[in-house]
């Protein structure tokens, strides 16, 4: 069991309330940070601790609204402690319980002892522990939704991500996010594709080019628009999307990174595949579904772009039950 220390100072007045202690108005909160354990679990796993904290806050004050938990303060003593059991109520694949657990942390004004049952990314059952926290049952309460919300998110994308790459398991094709994300959750939400064995395309619009159908338009031409990209940013990964074969020939033979193949049928994925012969990666998009995954998988293309990954997963059942701590 893990122990970790946040004391913060109680808001009551002008502050986010009663079970906050963000010190939302007080410079203290700008040093305040996460517990240095659970920072360095976060970049471990390739998140920003302190984007991560600042989520935490921003659950916490939406969910209060500069006020207090009306009915926690109401129905439970200041001084009472409890331990509250993260379960799942379904089967799935968890992602984001070191983010629930710096929701929680920023709430808690006392120290609190953590008991980590599984790890981001496993597999796991109904009724099935995940995450064990003890500390003042008014944080535990007032923490409680905002944790939740953001873990059972967080766990229906790794769930759905880890289906389509069961579909793939034996191919060479992985699949693959966009950026339908929600806004201010893109990070975490590229995260859990991790965890269900999904990979990250570009995490935003600065770190490699996606050359789409406007930008031809724009451009007057899909190799036109590839080669005014590589003369402005000579160092930045391009993608070109194609809708036909005859583009296709085009943005390979210019030079092309990553070629993404719109709408195509296995056949014509077949075909391009033969047509660059290993001079450029290839990406399916559109079409997709679970049912035809493996189809595309076969025909020999690196990755399936699912954007319903981030913007169309159901989310995996996880509740909190409270009981008296130990």
């Amino acid at each position: 069991m893990t122990e970790v220390s946040n004391e913060l100072p109680l808001v009551q007045d002008g502050g986010c309330g009663d079970g906050c202690g963000c010190g939302a108005g007080d410079e203290e909160y700008l040093e305040c940070g996460l517990d240095p354990a659970l920072a360095e679990l976060l970049a471990d796993a390739g998140l920003d601790p302190v984007e991560v904290e600042d989520i935490a806050h921003m659950a916490i004050q939406e969910d209060l609204d500069h006020g207090v938990d009306v009915t926690t303060v109401a129905t439970i003593p200041e001084e009472a402690v409890a331990t509250a059991d993260f379960v799942a109520r379904e089967a799935g694949v968890v992602a984001g319980l070191r983010v629930a657990e710096a929701i929680v942390s920023v709430v808690c004004t006392d120290a609190f002892e953590v008991e980590r049952h599984v790890e981001d990314g496993d597999r796991v059952e109904a009724g099935q522990k995940l995450l064990s926290i003890t500390t003042r049952t008014r944080d535990l309460l007032t923490a409680e939704r905002s944790a939740l919300n953001i873990l059972c998110r967080l766990s229906g994308i790794a769930t759905a991500t880890r289906a389509w790459a069961d579909v793939l398991d034996g191919t060479k094709a992985k699949v693959r996010d966009t950026r339908k994300t929600t806004p201010g959750l893109r990070a975490l939400e590229k995260f859990a594709v991790r965890c269900g064995g999904g990979v990250n395309h570009r995490m935003s619009l600065s770190d490699a080019a996606l050359v789409k159908d406007n930008h031809v338009v724009a451009a007057g031409g899909v190799a036109q628009a590839f080669k005014a990209v590589r003369e402005a940013f000579p160092d930045v990964p391009i993608e070109v999307e194609v809708d036909t074969l005859h583009q296709l020939r085009e943005v390979v033979d210019a030079g092309a990174d990553l070629i993404l193949l719109d709408n195509f049928t296995p056949e014509e994925c077949s075909e391009a595949v033969g047509i660059v012969g290993g001079r450029a990666l290839l990406e399916a998009s559109g079409r997709l579904t679970l049912d035809t995954a493996r189809m595309y998988a076969e025909t020999g293309v690196d990755y399936l772009a699912v954007g319903a990954l981030t913007h169309s997963s159901p989310i995996l059942d996880i509740g909190l039950d409270l009981r008296e701590a130990e």
